[in-house]
């Protein structure tokens, strides 16, 4: 079965780095897109990056040029890193990583990142 397993976040001070990651196994690697969203408290859930399967990439236009979506293919596991540069305190949510594939949709269980001096 599809897993998706996050990590690193954590507490971060304004203007620092924090790098996430995302280990998603048990699809086939052939055609996916994987993508980082974040929810903070009384907002919707919103996609801040995406990579697809061919490595093509987007981002939301309130991280672009601050955050970097990229990808490692180990023997069976898809990892998907997000680098955050340059955090602010509106950057403060729960993030999450999501995988699409043809059928479905899955999500990670999030972790939290809190932007605060």
């Amino acid at each position: 079965q599809v897993q998706l397993v996050e990590s690193g976040g954590g507490l971060v001070q304004p203007g620092g780095s924090l790098r996430l990651s995302c280990a998603a196994s048990g699809f086939t690697f052939s055609r996916y897109t994987m993508g980082w969203f974040r929810q903070a408290p009384g907002k919707q859930r919103e996609l801040l990056a995406r990579i697809t399967s061919g490595g093509t990439t987007i981002y939301a236009d309130s991280v672009k040029g601050r955050f970097t979506i990229s990808r490692d293919i180990a023997k069976n596991t898809v990892l998907v890193y997000l680098q955050m540069n340059s955090l602010k305190p509106e950057d403060t949510a729960v993030y999450y990583c999501n995988l699409e594939l043809i059928t479905r949709g899955y999500w990670g269980q999030g972790t939290q990142v809190t932007v605060s001096s």
